[in-house]
Order: C-alpha cells, then structure tokens, then sequence
C-alpha cells in the first residue's frame, strides 16, 4: 500500500526534495484511492502547506511539534513505555521484525520512529499492513486529537492513519493519552516537567497491558526495506527517548 509510504513521507523533516516530490505523493494518493475524500483532501492541504511555506519556518515547526513536545513524539514506543527499561526490548523485538522481513531502513533512526515503521508497513500485503495499523490506533486518534487542537494541517497524516486502519480505536486508552501533560512547546518550563514524568501505564493490568504494547510488540516482528517507488526519505535528527538530538554519525 504505496499510500502509507506517501504518509510516511509527509511525517518525515520537511527538505526541498519532499517539496519537489508533491506531485508524485499527490498521484499515489488519488491512484490507489484508498482514503476517503475528507482524508485525501486534508493530506493535499497539508502537502500545499509544505510546498508553499517557507522552508525554514516549515523545519522550525516540525521540530517544535514532534521532537521538542513529547505528547507529540513520533516514536510510538514513546506513548507505550514512557522511560521504562521495557523499551529496550521492544526495541530490539521491533528491528528483529524488521529484520525477519528483509526490511532495510533508509535512514537512521530509531526503530519506532513512525515514519519508519509506515514505511515498513507499506512493504506489507494491504491485510497485513492494515492489521499493523490497528495495533497503535488509539495512539494515532490521540495524536490526531492533540494536533487538531493546534490547529495543526498534520492532523491530516493522522486522521488518514485512523481511517486505514479500519478499527475503531480504544477509547479508554485515547483518554488515557489524552490526559498525559500536553505543553506548548514554547512553555520549556512545563516541557521539561512532561519529559521528566514516568512511564505511562495504561488500562486495567497495565503492566502485562501496557497501552496494547505485547500485541503492537508481536505484531511488530514481521520485516526491512524501502517500498518500491517513493524514494523520499529526508534525514533529519535522531531523537533519542531522553530528548537529547544528534545529527546522523554525531
């Protein structure tokens, strides 16, 4: 499913390359059609907001919204296992997914990276990948809600990710998400706060149930390498779970 490459494209560090590819991302969207109208067009906004901003306030913008504001990570393991040593593991249970799939990744990042793992996703047969999709759901709705709520056009990325995955997302883990601190990212004072909170625990037996983490983490271990076609993958920092960023081979 070439569509989850273009939204992995889209959630990617904006670069001219991404811009110069919008009309390749626009016809894989329309070509495979399979996103209702509302989600296509909301991710053709965001696609003519990326093309006609400037570059710089664009990259500014990312980095505030997704490595600075820990409510909007895009390392989904991030909203799992907060800082717990269980990370670790399913880091490692993650990559040998990838692996086992003769899955390659093109860029250097932390297996849970969102984009990473959509791109991964779209090497998969669609049932499968839409299986993979419905494991973090209730993720993706609470990143949609927040975005939303900032008025953000990456809410589009979001919303689509819930459409594809065709479950209804717990909504007693949204609520849970929802409920984590969610600072601006110019409030340093508050971000500081979120970044030094615990784990986040999540529904009745979190520690065997953790935000759905068994489930996403075995679902997890099936795959490694770039989808054919869309060959965006700009690089961008390397966030770590601890918040500290570095530039590939820093």
């Amino acid at each position: 499913m070439k569509t989850l490459k273009v939204l992995s494209a889209l959630l990617s560090y904006p670069t001219e390359d991404l811009r110069a590819a919008r009309a390749e991302l626009t016809d894989v969207i329309e070509r495979e059609s399979v996103l209702p109208n509302v989600e296509r067009n909301a991710l053709h906004n965001l696609m003519e907001d990326i093309v006609s901003g400037d570059l710089m306030d664009l990259q500014e913008r990312y980095l505030l919204l997704f490595d600075r504001t820990r409510s909007l990570s895009l390392h989904l393991f991030e909203h799992v296992y907060g800082e717990s040593r269980d990370r670790g593991q399913a880091m490692v249970d993650l990559i040998k997914l990838y692996e086992d799939g003769g899955y390659t990744p093109v860029i250097s990042e932390l297996p849970d990276f969102l984009p990473l793992f959509l791109e991964y996703a779209s090497t998969r047969e669609p049932a499968e990948a839409i299986d993979l999709l419905g494991q973090p759901a209730h993720i993706f709705a609470a990143l949609r809600e927040r975005l939303r709520k900032r008025n953000s056009p990456y809410e589009a990325v979001f919303a689509s990710l819930v459409a594809l995955s065709k479950t209804k997302p717990d909504t007693s883990m949204i609520a849970r998400l929802l409920a984590e601190p969610d600072p601006e990212p110019d409030d340093l004072e508050a971000l500081d706060a979120a970044w030094a909170e615990e784990e986040v625990l999540f529904g009745p037996g979190a520690a065997a149930d953790n935000c759905g983490k068994d489930s996403l983490t075995a679902k997890i271990r099936q795959a490694r390498r770039p989808a054919p076609g869309l060959d965006v993958a700009p690089s961008r920092h390397i966030v770590t779970h601890s918040g500290n960023a570095a530039r590939p081979g820093a």
